[in-house]
């Protein structure tokens, strides 16, 4: 409701102007359309100002560094893989990245590298006011993940405290899950 009060003024003098008519009711009617834009801005700057606040907690809260799986070498690059479609993770499980580059920006609490902010302050907005995000992408080795797309999304909700977080999962299968699922598949 309090925001509803910050209207009220803009909302009488419109019909004021128009009623008046002539150069002063367009007068009046054209400061009425300025003060309602002029509040309209400071209702989106506050709440980009919580994003900013938000942001500068994260920052100050930055610890080791992320993990990183490299899937372009070694066993990754050659696992056998399953997609698994886009299922809902839990935030905990995911412990680390695929990307060499942001597994030196980010914290293992995946957050945000400063030149980031305004990225972020954006992700941060829309995630707190409703906006649906698309699910981030991860490999999914035995009960952790690693994140391939969706790094400032991942901290974002982190950062909400969100619990679980939609993920398009790939599972990488490790040499001794490859010779199990063969078996079961060679026995049906």
């Amino acid at each position: 409701m309090p925001r509803a009060r910050r209207f009220v003024l803009p909302a009488l003098l419109a019909p004021a102007g128009i009623v008046l008519g002539g150069v002063p009711g367009f007068l009046l009617a054209f400061l009425a359309g300025l003060l309602a834009v002029d509040r309209a801005l400071d209702l989106a700057g506050g709440r980009l100002a919580g994003a900013e606040a938000a942001f500068a907690r994260a920052r100050r809260q930055r610890g080791a560094p992320l993990v990183y799986l490299a899937d372009d070498h070694g066993w990754a690059a050659t696992a056998a893989r399953r997609r698994l479609g886009v299922r809902t993770i839990a935030i905990e499980t995911i412990v680390g990245t695929c990307d060499r580059h942001k597994a030196e920006v980010f914290d293992r609490g995946f957050r945000p590298p400063e030149w980031s902010r305004e990225r972020w302050s954006q992700l941060y907005h829309a995630a707190s006011t409703g906006s649906p995000l698309p699910p981030i992408s991860v490999y999914r080795v035995g009960d952790s993940h690693f994140v391939r797309d969706g790094h400032h999304r991942v901290s974002v909700a982190r950062a909400l405290g969100a619990r679980e977080v939609d993920a398009v999962v790939v599972e990488l299968l490790q040499r001794s899950e490859r010779i199990v699922s063969v078996a079961h598949s060679t026995a049906s």
